[in-house]
């Protein structure tokens, strides 16, 4: 039985992903790449980031468990969490709050087909789930990954969910505002 912790981000990437499918229902290339500005990303560009970031993320989760029950790190929630994982949350989440430009590492190409975005940002959500599943049982305050910002620099396994849910749902509600535009 999931945690009520592991539950709600579960929750969450399952929305992702069915707020993915709706907003890219119907779309057309020309219309799936178009950028309603200068310097503004597109509904691709806004995926395909989520996608390279995403799947970085993914790989570091995945360690981290291995790493985790290696150790057995186990543990039953609630769980708190560190002032700094609840402050970069915070800064990601919805509504922005400031723009911060993305790491060079993480800069979306453009004028990628949606034949090759959106089936791989949905992939990347099953991911998101299976790792959650996997996740079970683990003290989630505890087992610590590392981030794509450094790898110097870690977040508690709850915590990395938490902030990788929030990095999306920012940035679907960005590539919404777009889609919205092209009405």
């Amino acid at each position: 039985m999931e945690t009520r912790e592991l539950e709600e981000y579960r929750r969450q990437f399952a929305g992702i992903r069915q707020r993915t499918e709706e907003l890219t229902a119907g779309l057309e290339e020309s219309r799936f790449n178009w950028r309603p500005g200068a310097g503004q990303w597109s509904i691709e560009e806004c995926l395909h980031h989520l996608t390279i970031a995403g799947q970085w993320e993914i790989r570091a989760i995945e360690r981290a468990i291995e790493q985790a029950r290696a150790r057995g790190l186990t543990g039953a929630g609630p769980f708190r969490y560190p002032a700094l994982d609840r402050f970069i949350i915070r800064q990601t989440q919805p509504p922005v709050r400031h723009k911060l430009p993305a790491p060079r590492k993480f800069r979306p190409s453009h004028g990628n087909p949606v034949t090759a975005i959106v089936p791989t940002f949905l992939h990347l959500q099953d991911q998101f789930l299976r790792q959650i599943a996997r996740a079970e049982g683990l003290d989630l305050a505890r087992v610590q990954v590392a981030t794509p910002i450094s790898g110097l620099l870690k977040m508690s396994l709850g915590g990395m969910f938490a902030q990788a849910a929030a990095h999306e749902r920012r940035h679907l509600e960005q590539a919404w505002r777009v889609r919205r535009a092209l009405a």
